[in-house]
């Protein structure tokens, strides 16, 4: 293979960041001079203008829009720079890339992601039998299709307060009837249904992220404790530890589904116990966290896709700490309007 031009999605590093960013500071600190390509849906994002980084920077068609439209977007994106490795970031894209994963290999465009049925196995309404087929414990969670079964439920079967979930995305933590059904309707709207009611689980949030070769073996991690989060729980300050028993649970995963690709387990470990909460498909915001404390998985990532192999497992130290920051940039107001009129950073 040639050497690789990689594409990276999720590059909205705002206060919702998106692991684009993280992953391609990963790739930059591994490999001298990769040709890294950004891949947006929004001119704002502020990946867009990062050139330390990211040698261009392509406005894509959102994936909501269809396969056909996506795959002309990537297209073209190939056409312009040579990309042959695509690292998505987003939940929202996997889907249609998993499902034509095989037609992009057959345009020179390589990727490892996890299969359908890998990725349906940690939807959220499915993930109380995968944490019981990998020894995990899971909180108390109904499933429900309707406001008026929420409302029955919590009125029945549900003590406040309760956690309502979308089936992919939003969370929130609920006190009474009235804040239920708000929050209820406000994901359904966006996301539809199913909805999750769910138990809370008092106790330390840890989160694991992590690599597996696709045929269940793990090939890195690291465990983290969150210590102060946004109020959409995206860590603002942690720290790394040491958890065997997390680890355990990470290499069952990888062992039972022989998942392909990146993952993140969140987790809590409340007064009984480990609980398994949820499991992303992707690296987390904070996969930089993971780099800077001896364990590179983008480039890891990177050598599984263009090698097929990578190196084995390397440990890392406990008690690194992490504080994420703000900070501000000046960049060249053309960068803006190319991307407006012409698609991407660079212009025509």
């Amino acid at each position: 293979m040639k050497e690789p031009c990689v594409g990276i999605s999720g590059i909205n590093a705002t206060d919702n960041p998106g692991p684009g960013v993280a992953v391609a500071r990963g790739l930059a600190d591994a490999v001298a001079g990769i040709e890294l390509v950004g891949l947006s849906y929004d001119v704002h994002d502020p990946g867009n203008y990062l050139t330390n980084l990211f040698k261009n920077s392509f406005l894509m068609p959102y994936p909501t829009r269809g396969w056909s439209e996506l795959r002309g977007g990537l297209d073209r994106v190939r056409s312009k720079t040579g990309m042959n490795v695509l690292i998505p970031c987003l939940d929202v894209e996997l889907p249609l890339l998993i499902r034509h994963q095989a037609e992009l290999a057959r345009t020179g465009i390589r990727t490892l992601l996890p299969t359908e049925e890998q990725f349906e196995l940690r939807s959220k309404d499915r993930l109380a039998g995968l944490a019981k087929k990998i020894g995990c414990r899971y909180p108390r969670t109904v499933v429900v299709h309707g406001i008026d079964e929420l409302a029955q439920k919590l009125r029945t079967d549900m003590p406040l307060p309760a956690i309502v979930k979308g089936k992919h995305y939003k969370a929130y933590t609920v006190h009474n009837l009235d804040g239920a059904v708000m929050k209820g309707t406000e994901i359904a709207a966006e996301w539809g249904y199913p909805l999750l009611l769910q138990e809370p689980v008092p106790g330390v949030e840890l989160n694991l992220v992590g690599l597996s070769d696709s045929k269940g073996r793990l090939c890195g991690r690291v465990v983290i404790k969150k210590q102060l989060t946004t109020h959409l729980g995206k860590v603002w300050t942690a720290v790394t530890i040491h958890d065997p028993e997390l680890d355990r649970l990470s290499e069952r995963f990888c062992r039972v589904t022989k998942w392909r690709g990146p993952f993140e387990l969140e987790c809590i470990r409340g007064k009984d116990g480990l609980y398994l909460i949820e499991i992303n498909p992707r690296f987390p915001a904070w996969v930089h966290f993971a780099t800077a404390s001896g364990v590179n998985l983008p480039a890891r990532l990177l050598e599984l896709i263009t090698g097929g192999r990578c190196a084995a497992p390397e440990e890392y130290a406990a008690g690194k700490f992490c504080v994420r920051q703000t900070s501000e940039f000046v960049t060249d107001l053309a960068y803006f309007e190319n991307l407006l009129s012409a698609g991407n950073r660079e212009g025509a």
